[in-house]
């Protein structure tokens, strides 16, 4: 094996190649999974107003939807099995989560059946339908994760919660329905739907703060559009009502639609990041393949003037400066690409690309691994606390206005207490 500089550094290029079109191909799972999350919202809220009815309402339009959430289950299994069948550039964690959404999958036609015979109440098939999205969800935040390129990395974050304020959605969508199409109102209904309000206000303020500027003010077009001031009209119907009391059953289906026209909305921005991701993966692939191109002329060029390989080490072992400043000299009296400095600019060239790389991906995972403290930190709450995640959400938050800190500094404090890393 060739241990000359300019083979390692072009081995390096390949490899950066290889590792961009893992990313392309991945892609196209993260828009299948996200497909597949929608339809399975959609068939969710479906099933919820169904039952909340009796069978009255939607027995046609849930038929029609678990038809289309096959034919997307058909598609996910394919991209998941392409995935396992590269799981040597893959990770414990997301194969251990593929095991659990297709566990879920599996289980889908006896949860329809359930539903379709009304032996499950609609608390129930929400909750059913939500495991499952949840797996799926999780998959998604694990590939993003495990995303070496900094652009994509940030569309991932932005993805990922936008994909999560919209899941939360959808169960506000659930929620409100089991009680419009009722007619019915209950206590835990109405504080479960303040609290998926709440927390969607939460993901959706970092999926903008991952998104560009036009995605963004889109997005706030909508916010202010004539569907949200009648969603908001809903919302406070149900938020104020009396515990136990009745709501007019007549606006479960503006409730429905003014929920789906939003969580379309999501959608749609959805699909657009994930052709973003795909435009953005195919022009870095072509500008490494040309980098490629261009170290590969350079290395011709060494082959036929060969520069001193004294000189180079003494750039690289000059007792006064730092190795990551040795890589940055040149010689005396010779240009960057001079015979003496060229080996020395060849691999200056590849450190400092890795290093920009490396910087703009700590930067976009920051929003994760931040997600990872909190939620660690809640899941220890409720274990030792034995209270939901709202409660131990709404604990933390307390305690963070309360210390003046930002809701991951009290995470960290927790992890700190219970002695977890």
């Amino acid at each position: 094996m060739s241990q000359t500089i300019p083979h390692i550094v072009l081995t390096a290029k390949r490899l950066e190649i290889d590792e961009l079109a893992r990313i392309q191909t991945r892609t196209h799972l993260f828009g299948v999974v996200g497909e597949m999350i929608h339809v399975l919202q959609l068939e969710r809220g479906a099933s919820s107003l169904y039952l909340a009815s009796s069978g009255v309402r939607f027995e046609g339009e849930l038929t029609q939807l678990v038809r289309e959430t096959e034919q997307v289950e058909q598609r996910l299994r394919q991209v998941l099995d392409e995935e396992l069948e590269n799981a040597a550039h893959s990770n414990a964690k997301i194969i251990s989560l593929i095991g659990w959404v297709v566990l879920g999958l599996d289980a889908l036609p006896e949860l329809r059946e359930r539903v379709r015979h009304h032996r499950l109440q609609g608390h129930a098939s929400v909750a059913a339908f939500s495991r499952l999205i949840a797996g799926l969800i999780a998959l998604i935040f694990e590939l993003a994760d495990a995303a070496v390129d900094p652009t994509i990395s940030r569309l991932l974050v932005g993805l990922f919660n936008l994909i999560e304020g919209k899941e939360l959605a959808g169960q506000e969508r659930a929620v409100g329905s089991l009680a419009f199409g009722a007619g019915l109102i209950e206590g835990s209904v109405q504080q479960r739907s303040l609290h998926l309000v709440e927390a969607q206000r939460r993901s959706l303020l970092v999926f903008q703060e991952f998104s560009d500027a036009a995605i963004v003010a889109r997005w706030q077009r909508f916010e202010a559009s004539p569907t949200m001031k009648t969603l908001e009209q809903l919302r406070r119907r149900l938020h104020n009502a009396r515990a136990g009391g009745r709501i007019d059953a007549e606006l479960s289906q503006s409730w429905f639609d003014c929920c789906s026209a939003r969580i379309g909305e999501m959608w749609s921005i959805q699909r657009e990041l994930v052709e973003a991701m795909q435009r953005h993966c195919a022009a870095q692939i072509e500008a490494a393949e040309q980098a490629l191109e261009d170290a590969q002329g350079l290395v011709r060029k060494l082959r036929e003037n060969p520069p001193a390989r004294a000189e180079a080490i003494d750039h690289f072992f000059d007792p006064d400066l730092p190795i990551e400043q040795s890589l940055a000299m040149r010689s005396e009296g010779q240009g960057a690409m001079g015979p003496a400095g060229g080996v020395i600019e060849l691999l200056q060239a590849q450190s400092l690309h890795l290093a920009k790389v490396e910087d703009e991906l700590a930067e976009a995972k920051r929003a994760l691994n931040e997600r990872k403290v909190i939620e660690r930190a809640k899941g220890i709450l409720m274990a030792r606390m034995n209270i939901s995640e709202a409660e131990a959400h709404k604990q933390m938050r307390k305690l963070a206005m309360d210390k003046n800190q930002r809701l991951v500094e009290v995470g960290q404090t927790v992890l700190k207490i219970v002695g977890h890393p």
